[in-house]
């Protein structure tokens, strides 16, 4: 299992490897445990690329999981890659654990011209846990308090948490009540056609997204049975599903927050595979505010609910390969916010900052 994320420029500095350790929680979303982090850097240096997570493998698997973590940053310009072991147990006066897989990944790396810079080691991410180097017998300390770190502070500050583990993370996108994903997917198979004319769509599925959000401000709850269906039926339109990604940016805006919140509800709410549109939609959300993992988590959810969802696996396919998240805005069409009429909620009203 693995989980991909880019994080631009992050406030971590990338010399001190005890305070990169601390701060993976805060740029992964969860406390990574028993996993291989890697860390790319982008040219000219100053700026982390790709950032992969993996599960540590059994020893039969080590050389094909190396070849395969290695093959992800050669996708796209990187000058060097950081290697970051988290769990098992260092022998008293020994190397730390699992070098031989470390030494896998580095001649793997090494076949797509990229250098190991620094490989770490930590048994766990937690105040005074020790961690050591690979490549240093004398490199090594404890870690910091991870609560402590500049990446944690500016991660509360932009509201985003830490959770503890990957399935706590994950657990945010289960449904909320499986008997309402039922009732719903019967009325969604029964229904002839969308509740409302072709030639009103748009703005039939529009008005549904904007009333929505307003029961969302109004702190209304979960939506109803007939509420969700017509959700349903409003995303499962291309030309309204398109539109809403343009609520995705800015990235740091009230109605970015907002109608990511909305996506996260509806992928609780309903039934595969109307789920996959709002997953797709949560997804491109996570992925501009460089959330990779979350945004991964989405994508996933959103190929479980509809597998062939194109733009799901090239949403995907992109985050895979380390695509920043600059680059995909343009997804985002300027004037679908517009189309939508969907716009930031006026001052007073609830949800505004």
């Amino acid at each position: 299992m693995t989980t991909s994320t880019t994080t631009g420029t992050d406030p971590v500095d990338l010399r001190d490897p005890a305070q990169l350790l601390a701060a993976f929680p805060y740029l992964l979303g969860f406390r990574p445990e028993n996993s291989v982090v890697l860390l790319g850097h982008r040219p000219p240096g100053g700026v982390i690329g790709l950032l992969l997570r993996a599960d540590l493998p059994a020893r039969k698997h080590r050389v094909r999981q190396a070849e395969a973590l290695a093959e992800r940053f050669a996708a796209s310009p990187h000058t060097g890659v950081t290697a970051a072991v988290i769990g098992g147990r260092a022998p008293r006066g020994g190397r730390p654990p699992h070098a031989g897989f470390v030494h896998h990944l580095d001649r793997a790396l090494a076949g797509h011209g990229l250098p190991m810079l620094h490989a770490v080691w930590t048994p766990g991410i937690a105040a005074g846990a020790p961690w050591a180097c690979y490549q240093d017998t004398v490199c090594g300390g404890v870690l910091p308090d991870p609560r402590g770190t500049v990446a944690a502070a500016v991660s509360t500050e932009a509201g985003q948490i830490a959770f503890e583990s990957r399935a706590e993370m994950e657990r945010q996108l289960e449904p909320r009540s499986p008997g309402a994903l039922e009732r719903r997917a019967a009325a969604l198979a029964a229904l002839p056609a969308p509740p409302w004319a072709p030639a009103e769509a748009v703005s039939s599925g529009g008005a549904e997204v904007r009333a929505a959000l307003e029961r969302q401000r109004r702190g209304a709850g979960p939506p109803t049975d007939d509420q969700a269906v017509r959700l349903a039926c409003a995303l499962a339109d291309k030309r309204v599903r398109d539109a809403c990604l343009a609520t995705a940016v800015p990235a740091d805006t009230v109605i970015a927050k907002e109608a990511e919140e909305l996506w996260l509800t509806l992928v609780r709410e309903l039934p595969a595979p109307y789920r996959a549109e709002a997953a797709c939609l949560l997804g491109y959300a996570a992925y501009m505010r460089s959330d990779g993992a979350f945004a991964g988590m989405a994508l996933a959810n959103a190929l479980a609910a509809q597998p062939g969802h194109l733009l799901s696996r090239l949403l995907a396919g992109a985050l895979d390969h380390g695509f920043t998240p600059e680059s995909l805005a343009g997804l985002a069409r300027c004037d679908g916010v517009a189309d939508l009429g969907l716009s930031d909620p006026p001052p007073g009203v609830a949800g505004q900052e």
